[in-house]
């Protein structure tokens, strides 16, 4: 599809959503595939930026050894593994919308199986929704569940968008922040978690990825940034936002929610896959965070 509008991915953090959704596309090829995404290698593909990037094990120089595709892929195959277990458990036990915040090429409305009646809101930039329908119309793509697109910048008031496409915060709902915390300011984030504390009925649960703290110069050289920049051209270094990070966790606490705080490494070991420690890592501060609103146990 070299047709494609993809101005909304050629850059920036768009350009993130695609080594995603590259990652993705090499972790449902691997015979021990943590997470399975047949839309994936779609994307990378309609994208000039991305269209020569690996989407199967075989095209990655170096196979496992390569910092970007193995570790750094393997450790997207592993969240993506881990957030589907928790939107579907989520929504099993009661949930009844999911809204995906910094949706990206994520496909979860497509290939997830929904229980009857579950409504995806997915909140992402217009260049990202316009690239994402333009592929997904082209495969001729039916999600498994109501979905609901909306087109705004998470920066802005996106409450309004959201409640007026049929959003009901009176019934319990599974939030997900993947991937996005890490770019948006500290006070875009403190807005984001008071928003999904106000919009959340009892029973309503959330996940989102944090990283503690700047990291070491050391850190900062490691194999998996270095190989981003000079690969695909990512400087995921200088995507991320600087300043000192709220501390998301302990205000959901403090506004009545139970929470778990997990690494990657702790879902290495119970799927028996997946990156595991490493000396100077640059997976070592990250954090993925499970929050329950009372009224529900995930």
């Amino acid at each position: 599809m070299p047709g494609a509008q993809n101005t909304g991915v050629e850059g920036g953090v768009g350009l993130t959503a695609l080594m995603v959704a590259a990652a993705r596309a090499i972790e449902t090829h691997r015979p021990d595939a943590l997470a399975g995404d047949a839309y994936a290698e779609h994307f990378v593909r309609a994208a000039g930026a991305s269209a020569a990037w690996p989407v199967r094990p075989a095209e990655v120089p170096d196979g496992d050894a390569n910092p970007l595709w193995g570790r750094l892929g393997r450790y997207f195959g592993l969240r993506t593994r881990v957030l589907d277990d928790f939107l579907v458990r989520s929504a099993h036990a009661g949930a009844r919308q999911v809204v995906l915040l910094g949706a990206g090429l994520d496909a979860r409305a497509f290939r997830l199986d929904w229980p009857p009646g579950r409504v995806i809101y997915e909140i992402d930039r217009d260049g990202v929704l316009a690239f994402k329908h333009h592929v997904l119309d082209g495969l001729a793509a039916v999600p498994t569940a109501t979905r609901r697109p909306i087109a705004v910048d998470l920066r802005d008031d996106w409450i309004r968008s959201l409640v007026s496409t049929g959003f009901d915060p009176t019934v319990p709902t599974a939030w997900l922040a993947e991937g996005l915390l890490l770019y948006l300011p500290p006070a875009a984030e403190r807005r984001l978690i008071d928003t999904v504390d106000r919009l959340s009925a009892d029973g309503s649960t959330l996940a989102f990825e944090v990283k503690l703290g700047p990291e070491s110069p050391e850190v900062r050289a490691s194999p998996v940034y270095v190989a981003a920049r000079q690969q695909i051209g990512v400087d995921l270094l200088a995507l991320f936002d600087g300043e000192p990070r709220p501390d998301s966790v302990g205000d959901l606490r403090g506004r009545g929610w139970s929470t778990a705080i997990h690494t990657p490494f702790d879902f290495t070991r119970h799927h028996g896959r997946g990156p595991r420690p490493e000396p100077n890592d640059a997976l070592a501060s990250n954090r993925w965070v499970f929050a329950n609103k009372p009224g529900t146990h995930v």
